[in-house]
Formats: C-alpha cells, sequence, structure tokens
C-alpha cells in the first residue's frame, strides 16, 4: 500500500491507499449529513411562524428574513468551499462550522426557553394593543443565533461534499462508480434529514413549544460531531493547495495587462506552441500540484477563451504576473462551468416559488386521506419522499442499465443528467398551471370564487407537481454536485462544488424580485396585479405558473447551448 500524494490521514500523517477512503469513510459522511439537515431544515422549514407568532414580526417582514437566511446559508457554502481549497482542510472546515451551528442553535434554544428574552406575549388578533416586535439585545440575540448558524451551515454544505467525494479513487472505473454513488446517496440523506425536520420535528414545535424543537435541532447537530469523529481514522484528507480565487485573478490580471503591452511586446505567448519543461513550473520554479488528469506536462494552451493565452509570457514584467499553461487552463475550466451555475438558477426558483405558493394552494381544498387531516406545511413531504425513493433507483436500476446501453463508464454524462432535470422542471411549472386551472374552475362552478372554504377537490394533484420537481431535484442537484466536482481543478474542487448551494441560495432571492417584478408589471398593464391580495381565487396564479414554465424553457434552450459546445476536461 503506497501513501496517496495530496492526502494526509487526521493526524496529518501521508495518507494510504487502500487503508484511508472508500465507501465505509463516506457513510460517516452521509449519516452526518442527514443529522445536519434535519437540525437545519427543522426551524428553517417553519421560522416564519416563530418569527410571527413569538417575535411579533409582520408575515411579510417574516417572510423575507426566511429568504434571507435560507439565501445567506446556502451562499456562505462558497465561503466554506474557499477556505476548505485554500487554509483548512475539509475536515477542519466541518469541525469548525459544526461547532459555529451548534452555538447559534444553544442561543435561539435559550431564548425560546426564557421569556424574558422574549416579547411581552400578546394577542395577535387584537388591533387596540399592537404586538410589541422584537427589539435591542433580544433582536440582537435572535440575528445573532439565526447568522451562526446560517454560517456553520454554509461552511458544513461547503465541505461535507467535497470531503466525502475526496475518499474515493479517481484513477479507476470503480473508484469514479462509488464517487457517483455518493452523490446520489448523499441527496439521498438530505432528503432523510428533511423528512424527520417536516415531520416530527414540525409536529413537535406546533404542539410542544419550539424550545423543544431548537433544543432538538441543538442535540442533533451535538451527535453529529463524534459520528463524524468516529470516521477519523477511515478518511483521506486532501491537502490544501493554496487560495484558487488568487488564481483566477492572477491569470485575468497577467492576460489584461500583456494584452495592453502586446503591440510592443512581441513576447507574449499566444500561440499553442510553448516549452513543455516550463509549462509545468510555476513562479517559484515548483511543479504546480494539479488535478492529475490535467498535470501532463505536455499540456497546452486551448483554443477557447484565448484572450486569457496571453496571460502566458516567456518573460514577464512582473513575477506576480508569470503564470502557467496549467494555470491558465484551469482557470478557463472554471469560467466554462460558470455558464451551468447560471442555467440552475430558475429551476431553484422554480422549487422556491412552488414551496410557498403550493402550500397556499393546498389550504383552499381538501385535505383528507381517509380520516387524516394533513397539514398544508407538510406538502414538503411529497418531495422529499420521491427524492428517497427515486435515489436508490436511478443508482442501482437506471444507471446500470445506461452503462450497457451506452456501453459508457458514466451512462448518462453529467450534463445530460443536469439537463434532464431542467426538463423536469420545465413539466412541473406546466402541470402546476393545469392543476391551478382545474382547482379554479372548481371553485368557479360552484360558486365559491370569494369563499374561503376548502374546495371539493383532493390536494393531491399538487402531489403531481411535486413528483416532477423531486425528480428535477434528484438530477439537477447530484448531477451539479458531481460535474463541479469533477471538472474542476483539483485545488479549486470544494468552491466549485459550493457553486450548487449558490445556486440555491440565487433562486431563493430571484423568487422574491420575480414576484415583486410581476406584480409592478402585470398592475400596470392589467391594472390588478397577478400575485396580490388575500383571497388565492383572484389570483392569477396559473398565468405566473406559465410565465415560469416559458422562463424555464428559454433557460433550457440557454443551457443547451453551453452543453453542446462544452469538451469535458476529463473522461467521463
Amino acid at each position: 500500500m503506497e501513501p496517496l500524494e495530496g492526502y494526509v490521514d487526521w493526524r496529518k500523517r501521508p495518507a494510504v491507499g487502500g487503508r484511508h477512503g472508500g465507501m465505509l469513510a463516506a457513510s460517516f459522511i452521509l449519516a452526518v449529513e442527514a443529522l445536519e439537515n434535519l437540525a437545519f431544515l427543522a426551524n428553517a422549514s417553519n421560522l416564519v411562524l416563530y418569527l410571527t407568532k413569538f417575535m411579533h414580526f409582520s408575515p411579510s417582514n417574516a417572510a423575507n428574513m426566511v429568504t434571507d437566511f435560507m439565501g445567506t446559508a446556502f451562499f456562505l457554502a462558497l465561503l466554506g468551499g474557499f477556505l476548505a481549497d485554500s487554509f483548512f482542510t475539509t475536515y477542519s472546515i466541518y469541525l469548525i462550522s459544526a461547532t459555529i451551528e451548534f452555538t447559534g442553535l444553544v442561543l435561539l434554544t435559550l431564548q425560546a426557553c426564557i421569556p424574558s428574552l422574549k416579547p411581552p406575549s400578546c394577542n395577535l388578533s387584537k388591533t387596540e394593543a399592537p404586538c410589541l416586535e422584537v427589539s435591542g439585545g433580544r433582536a440582537v440575540m435572535l440575528f445573532a443565533g439565526l447568522y451562526l448558524v446560517a454560517l456553520g451551515v454554509g461552511g458544513i454544505k461547503g465541505s461535507l461534499p467535497p470531503h466525502g467525494a475526496e475518499q474515493f479513487d479517481e484513477t479507476t472505473a470503480e473508484g469514479r462508480k462509488r464517487r457517483s454513488t455518493f452523490f446520489n446517496y448523499f441527496v439521498f440523506s438530505l432528503s432523510c434529514g428533511a423528512l424527520m425536520a417536516v415531520t416530527f420535528v414540525v409536529w413537535i414545535e406546533d404542539n410542544k413549544g419550539w424550545q423543544w424543537g431548537f433544543g432538538i435541532s441543538t442535540v442533533t447537530i451535538l451527535i453529529s460531531i463524534p459520528i463524524f469523529l468516529l470516521g477519523s481514522s477511515t478518511y483521506r484528507i486532501k491537502v490544501p493547495e493554496g487560495s484558487p480565487i488568487t488564481t483566477v485573478l492572477k491569470v485575468v490580471a497577467a492576460a489584461t495587462y500583456n494584452t495592453l503591452k502586446s503591440r510592443n511586446a512581441s513576447h507574449v505567448v499566444v500561440s499553442m506552441d510553448l516549452n513543455p519543461s516550463y509549462a509545468s513550473q510555476s513562479s517559484e520554479g515548483e511543479e504546480v500540484n494539479s488535478n492529475k488528469k490535467l498535470s501532463n506536462p505536455s499540456r497546452t494552451l486551448s483554443h477557447n477563451l484565448k484572450f486569457l493565452n496571453r496571460a502566458v509570457t516567456e518573460e514577464p514584467n512582473h513575477e506576480f504576473l508569470q503564470c502557467t499553461v496549467n494555470q491558465v487552463e484551469d482557470v478557463k475550466i472554471v469560467l466554462g462551468i460558470l455558464p451551468f451555475f447560471m442555467s440552475t438558477i430558475i429551476l431553484n426558483c422554480c422549487l422556491a416559488q412552488l414551496s410557498t405558493f403550493s402550500v397556499q394552494q393546498s389550504a383552499t381544498m381538501n385535505t383528507k386521506l381517509g380520516s387524516l387531516r394533513v397539514p398544508p406545511a407538510s406538502l414538503p413531504v411529497f418531495p422529499v419522499l420521491f427524492i428517497m425513493l427515486l435515489a436508490p433507483v436511478y443508482d442501482h436500476i437506471i444507471l446500470p442499465f445506461t452503462r450497457k446501453l451506452t456501453k459508457t463508464e458514466t451512462g448518462i454524462t453529467h450534463l445530460q443528467r443536469i439537463g434532464t432535470g431542467l426538463v423536469l422542471s420545465i413539466m412541473a411549472m406546466a402541470v402546476a398551471a393545469l392543476v391551478e386551472v382545474k382547482r379554479k374552475n372548481v371553485a368557479e362552478k360552484l360558486g365559491k370564487m370569494n369563499s374561503a372554504g376548502p374546495l371539493p377537490i383532493t390536494f393531491l394533484w399538487i402531489a403531481l407537481q411535486y413528483l416532477f420537481l423531486g425528480s428535477a431535484d434528484l438530477f439537477t442537484l447530484a448531477g451539479m454536485m458531481e460535474f463541479f466536482f469533477t471538472e474542476a481543478p483539483q485545488s479549486m474542487r470544494s468552491m466549485a462544488t459550493a457553486f450548487s448551494w449558490a445556486s440555491l441560495a440565487m433562486g431563493y432571492y430571484l423568487s422574491s424580485v420575480l414576484v415583486a417584478v410581476v406584480n409592478k408589471v402585470t398592475r400596470h398593464f392589467c391594472q390588478v396585479p397577478w400575485l396580490s391580495g388575500s383571497d388565492l381565487n383572484q389570483y392569477h396564479l396559473e398565468r405566473f405558473y406559465w410565465l415560469m414554465c416559458i422562463l424555464s424553457g428559454v433557460n433550457f434552450l440557454h443551457y443547451l447551448f453551453w452543453a453542446c459546445r462544452y469538451k469535458y476536461s476529463t473522461l467521463t
């Protein structure tokens, strides 16, 4: 058993193949992610109620706060990925982030337990004595707790997926197949945690008190830390290789500077020919530790993004601006995957819209399943269950079948998988529009367009759109994480994988902006906004869903434009 280059164990000794890594190591990470997602979503999924009922924020302000909280948590995954690539390890970032999230949850639990740390209780229905919104030190404690949780969640989301993926040997076909399985079951683990969060913990919060809900989350994230540490002896841990952002900025700066000087500087390299020995040297003369598949000494400058080729010079004017071919090509890879990151934002916007409007739709429908009445807030159970069912089916049935059919290692390429998710999201929005038309037709036929009472139509119609959305989420999220991890240079993998979470954040932010823009435009042209008022029957929600369907279709064409031109940096 030989040492693994670029990897160490938890004691910082060289990692050894056969002893470190593999599915056993990854299983600890999958278990930890299920617990972490339970702790995060248990509160996030029901946080609007806590902010309005106990902190006395208005519903609109509370909804915006939750959107900001969720978006910030996912955006901070980029910070976690950056730190894991640059200065710390994914192992260290998880432990630090879990401790930060635990601290935030302790603050929230204490505030929920101690009456003096909350604003005075009041009756929200009485307008003569308005409820006092949380303020001063109490507000500081609330937001400190929330954003410590967001910071911790961001660090965990940015470190756990790449830490798990690094456990597999990418130089073998079997290792790459197991890595693909890991990403499928990572989404499965997310769903396991989410299922417990939106059922058991939400019920505890609503019926036993928020102090119990926060307490369960606090204990859960605390338990996840020793479970993670139990796997320490099995982990292979990638050694940080320096700031990926510095490399990107250096190449762009060098290309810009040399372009401005190119008219008088004949030594700028703009062709494909370069001394191979120079290509593999860094500015200090050290060998660049890059992706093994990409660090071929004979690697030459590619024809795409030719502007960046000017960053490579035989005699740079400044030592800082000296770039290698490997550095330039690595930056091209990172810039090349950005269009795919942008193409998934609309899909996540659809997810955000359906998670709000679909709950309101189901509240006007018959929510009984036999003698059981299902709370509308429990609707997220449907996509979670679909993902939990589809993930094993995809990994054990669909993938082996496509591998035999195509006679390729992956069966379905990463971009084909993401594209499938985008198509399913288009279908989800079309189904959502048709279901809303059906719901309003029932209301109109029975003369209940102005009635708040439940309609004689089962809420299971809403489950149809969740079937497509759950499938889209499985294909796209797992596909994105595997694509970004596999294609990115080894020194940038954690940060690149975090693009998957940043896309979710952008979707949350864009959803709020989109509703505001649609209302403003329709108020100007139609006098009555499509999505305004307290009566959902007066909304033109079906038009909004058709608009989202069209936007998703246009976005898919944009995705195809880039996907058809993309050349994988690795054999997949």
